[in-house]
């Protein structure tokens, strides 16, 4: 290499983000905050069998606006991760790997992901 100062390979910050690469970046982070938002979900169930008190506070919290917005997201991630799982599985299976149809059905989960999460939370 004559230039030293130059990068050895592309980095992010070259590529325009596409939505094949967003919905696996956003595939990944849903999993991270599932996985982490399970220990609320144990320590909910720990409190209903064994700790009364934390039990009330727990509901307190989960029954304010900010608690609510926390299960409505994880509710939305939880959704939004199961059908790209299901889209994933098609792929592994050789279902709708054209590149028209990746697309076609990365728009179909984002929009099926917020319509079913907003039908969960107001209807």
């Amino acid at each position: 290499m004559q230039n030293k100062n130059r990068p050895i390979s592309p980095h992010l910050q070259i590529y325009k983000p596409q939505i094949t690469s967003i919905l696996s970046i956003a595939h990944r982070f849903t999993g991270i905050i599932l996985y982490s938002s399970s220990f609320l979900f144990t320590i909910f169930l720990f409190s209903l069998a064994f700790n009364e008190d934390l039990k009330n506070i727990l509901i307190s919290f989960f029954s304010s606006f900010y608690g609510k917005s926390i299960l409505f997201f994880i509710t939305l991630f939880f959704i939004y991760h199961f059908l790209n799982g299901i889209r994933h599985l098609f792929w592994d299976m050789g279902f709708g790997l054209k590149i028209v149809n990746v697309y076609i059905t990365g728009f179909i989960i984002i929009s099926l992901s917020l319509i079913l999460n907003f039908y969960i939370w107001f209807f």
